[in-house]
């Protein structure tokens, strides 16, 4: 239960470091390229990877600080850090094969994914 509690606590931490993180590089750069999501989704993926790097050669952090940390901060700042972690995890097991199809596969579904719920409004918008 306290897992949860830490979950939760970070989410609404990181949802917030991302409201204000993208509101600060949107008036950094403008609107007209996404950088901002941009910014956000690649500080994320080095938070994670630092994260992890320090867990495995330095400090053995409990469940909870990992679920607070990557699961619920970095979970709530940036759901695309875990998407980096998965991908980074499956090219270190050498399973190649695995980390195109993964990698290719949740970017151009994802799209798809976008797109489809968008017309789906759009239906019954109209």
């Amino acid at each position: 239960m306290v897992t949860y509690i830490y979950i939760a606590l970070g989410g609404a931490l990181g949802s917030l470091m991302r409201y204000l993180s993208m509101g600060y590089f949107s008036k950094i750069f403008g609107n007209q390229f996404p950088f901002s999501t941009l910014l956000v989704n690649v500080i994320g993926s080095l938070l994670i990877g630092i994260i992890t790097g320090i867990g495995a050669h330095f400090v053995s952090f409990s469940p909870e600080i990992r679920a607070l940390l990557v699961v619920g901060i970095l979970g709530g700042f940036t759901t695309f850090s875990s998407f980096s972690l998965d991908i980074a995890n499956l090219y270190s097991k050498g399973d190649y094969l695995f980390t195109i199809i993964y990698a290719v596969s949740s970017v151009v579904i994802s799209l798809i994914a976008v797109f489809l719920g968008v017309a789906i409004v759009r239906l019954f918008a109209s």
